[in-house]
């Protein structure tokens, strides 16, 4: 009489899923893992090979107005290039930016659609521009492209990058149901390494895979749930909602300028002025021109040094530079500043130098986890029956 098949239990299945959800998203999870290592340190690098470029070597008592740096720094660029906007930083020592951006229409590749992304870094006490950099040959740009959408245009790439993160979401969360052991004393056991001489490279693979995928667990979530606000709107709508408690979108400024024949440069330059004033604390302030007639003068302020969670909207009259309104990141409800938050806590800015290497140990495990996974299904086919005992076909041997 033939034995009774043994009924498959739930962590049977949540293995089967593990595993063949893993296949298909594997090499995307991997290189979203290595793309987000490399680009967590981005500005740091950046920041240290433009050194000479970020950094004036003299500091004078007074800059040259911003509206005059514009059009000195255009007319040293030449027509080929368009200042879109500025940014200006609080600390004197640090030289004004202007950026030249263009970005339109829907080819395929991500490259084919920029028009021109340049940043001029300027004296502000002299007007030279000290250095232009093109941003489209930049390493760091590449790779963010490259981790963003794959190079690809959004509405492709990041469908793409965004269904791998869905399922390398629904991975982590089967892995520690399968890591998860029925009681304390093997819990003990799986929480840190117990290699021998002896132990086989099969085994340490798995503990590889299982042991480092159970530390770094929450904080991956983190950095696929934050990934999947910018892929998906849905995900992001739903985020705004929950954390703000409400389905109405944020306030949003609608100030507008009074038409005025003035010297709409002077206004400029007390519209910055005024913002300054207002958050002297604050690390930058970036604006470009206003849209029509009627648009006033925005300005963004950044409050902390490579951080954009903490920022204010500041409005000025564009024909008298006046303040007409802001909006204060204490004004937003929690799901702005959650929202606005975004992207520091993606790659670990929020917590400063330690948040970041979090992130990249993170990462780096997340981008592992693909392969030693593999290693472990690939052992497990290739396993000889003849050499195994049976009841230990599947199973790992140390």
């Amino acid at each position: 009489m033939s034995k009774q098949k043994k009924k498959k239990g739930f962590k049977h299945w949540v293995g089967k899923a593990h595993l063949v959800l893993g296949l298909a998203s594997g090499l995307i999870v991997l290189l979203l893992g290595v793309t987000g290592c490399i680009f967590v340190f981005s500005q740091e690098i950046t920041n240290t090979l433009r050194e000479d470029a970020i950094y004036v070597k003299e500091v004078n008592a007074t800059p040259v107005p911003v509206s005059q740096l514009w059009k000195q720094a255009q007319a040293q660029i030449g027509d080929s290039l368009t200042i879109t906007n500025v940014t200006v930083y609080s600390d004197p020592k640090q030289s004004v930016v202007f950026h030249c951006y263009k970005f339109g229409g829907e080819n395929l590749f991500y490259y084919d659609n920029i028009d021109q992304y340049v940043s001029v870094y300027t004296n502000q006490y002299t007007g030279k521009v000290l250095r232009v950099y093109d941003e489209e040959l930049d390493f760091f740009v590449f790779i963010k492209a490259l981790h963003w959408s794959l190079l690809m245009k959004d509405s492709v790439g990041q469908v793409i990058t965004g269904w791998a993160t869905f399922i390398f979401v629904i991975m982590l969360i089967t892995g520690i149901i399968l890591w998860w052991p029925k009681n304390k004393a093997a819990r003990k056991q799986r929480l840190w390494f117990q290699w021998k001489d002896t132990t086989k490279w099969r085994r340490k693979n798995y503990d590889l895979h299982n042991i480092f995928g159970f530390y770094i667990a929450t904080v991956a979530l983190i950095i696929a749930f934050t990934g999947m606000v910018w892929a998906f709107q849905w995900f992001y709508a739903t985020v705004y909602v929950v954390a703000s408690g409400s389905t109405t979108p944020p306030e949003q400024l609608a100030s507008k300028s009074v038409i005025a024949k003035t010297d709409k440069d002077a206004a400029y330059d007390l519209a910055f002025t005024n913002a300054m004033k207002r958050h002297a604390g604050a690390d930058s302030f970036s604006s470009g021109k206003p849209a029509d007639s009627l648009a006033p003068i925005d300005i963004y302020v950044g409050q902390n040094a490579g951080t954009y969670w903490q920022s204010h909207q500041v409005q000025c009259d564009q024909y008298t530079g006046k303040f007409i309104a802001e909006r204060l990141h204490s004004d937003k409800n929690f799901g702005e500043q959650l929202l606005t938050a975004n992207y520091d806590i993606h790659v670990g800015a929020i917590l400063g130098i330690p948040g970041k290497i979090l992130a990249f140990i993170a990462s780096f495990i997340s981008a592992m986890l693909p392969v030693t996974g593999f290693l472990i299904w690939r052992g497990r086919v290739k396993k000889s029956p003849k050499n195994v005992p049976s009841k230990r076909v599947g199973n790992l041997a140390t």
